[in-house]
């Protein structure tokens, strides 16, 4: 595998784990729908959250929240949509952003609760 795709997958076993200590429960991970992956789909109480993960090891260009486009935000919703209607989920839908940052060995974690919604795309 490419270094690349060692770094996402292991930024995206660290959110699960940084969820999970919040009490978290975690529905799935890399749910694909079409052209769309949501990188965990977690519930608290009874809302389930969609969770899109972004890493970096430098944000001298920019912080890894900001590679959230509208783009990315329709594709989420439309796999969204059909994750909630094969579990037939009956409850409240929340996106969230958790932008992590590793340097050296320790992450720094922005977790952007209900990042955006669907009445904003």
């Amino acid at each position: 595998m490419s270094v690349s795709f060692d770094f996402g997958k292991e930024a995206e076993d660290f959110a699960v784990k940084y969820l999970i200590q919040n009490g978290y429960r975690i529905l799935a991970r890399n749910y694909f729908y079409r052209k769309a992956e949501i990188d965990i789909i977690a519930q608290l109480n009874n809302e389930i959250i969609i969770v899109e993960v972004k890493s970096r090891t430098s944000n001298f260009f920019s912080e890894p929240e900001e590679a959230v486009n509208t783009k990315k935000k329709k594709l989420l919703i439309f796999a969204t949509d059909d994750f909630i209607q094969k579990n037939n989920f009956n409850c409240e839908v929340r996106f969230d952003i958790l932008a992590l940052l590793k340097t050296k060995q320790s992450w720094s974690v922005n977790h952007i609760v209900n990042a955006f919604n669907v009445s904003e795309i």
